[in-house]
């Protein structure tokens, strides 16, 4: 019954450590979040829970990385993505590179959330259903989200190279936001010019109509 900031107060001064995370269901986020990812119009965002289930996201993400809009929430997971989805799989530049980083990030997450029937029956899955998972899997390597590099190739507008970087959401220990900042002037030109192409003003964020 105590909220997540007392529950972490309490488990630190009892035994000098932070609780495990409580794991929420794959909803959405708040209306404030969102309007936030909104304010970046040519900065594709995500928030994704500790499973790389996608619950939040802002237009430019839906333009350059996925229409998570189109797809359904139990599709919306990276993990799944990366390893059963052969289009998102093509789309990596370096695919051996990031699935390595999804699954040891996915391994350190999971692990820090204690039970978690979510991560199991997603473990189960993509170990049945992908012998590369299986096998980086088994390799028990972890890392935490942080920061980094990735180029990914678009349909459109070839490829796209972004700086992203992590984020915790204060009082949403389950939840990490994630910002995938163009590389540089020709990838921002890029996210600009797939704005154009869906008619949508780069110029001004939904936050501020």
């Amino acid at each position: 019954m105590m909220t997540e900031a007392e529950r972490e107060h309490l488990f630190l001064v009892a035994i000098g450590r932070p609780p495990k995370a409580h794991v929420a269901g794959r909803g959405g986020i708040s209306w404030r979040l969102q309007r936030f990812l909104d304010a970046m119009p040519t900065i594709p965002a995500t928030v994704a829970t500790s499973t790389w289930d996608i619950v939040g996201w802002n237009r430019a993400a839906q333009l350059a990385l996925t229409n998570y809009e189109q797809l359904p929430p139990d599709e919306r997971n990276i993990l799944r993505r990366m390893f059963l989805d052969p289009a998102t799989r093509a789309a990596q530049v370096d695919w051996e590179e990031v699935a390595r980083f999804l699954v040891a990030t996915f391994r350190t997450e999971s692990t820090r959330a204690g039970e978690n029937h979510r991560a199991a029956d997603l473990i189960a899955e993509l170990s049945a259903k992908s012998e590369d998972f299986a096998r980086m899997w088994i390799e028990n390597d972890v890392h935490t989200t942080g920061e980094g590099a990735k180029t990914i190739r678009h349909a459109e507008v070839g490829e796209i190279s972004f700086e992203f970087s992590s984020f915790a959401i204060d009082g949403r220990p389950d939840l990490k936001m994630m910002i995938y900042n163009p590389a540089g002037d020709r990838d921002l030109e890029k996210i600009r010019l797939l704005c154009s192409l869906d008619q949508v003003d780069c110029n001004q964020s939904d936050f501020e109509t």
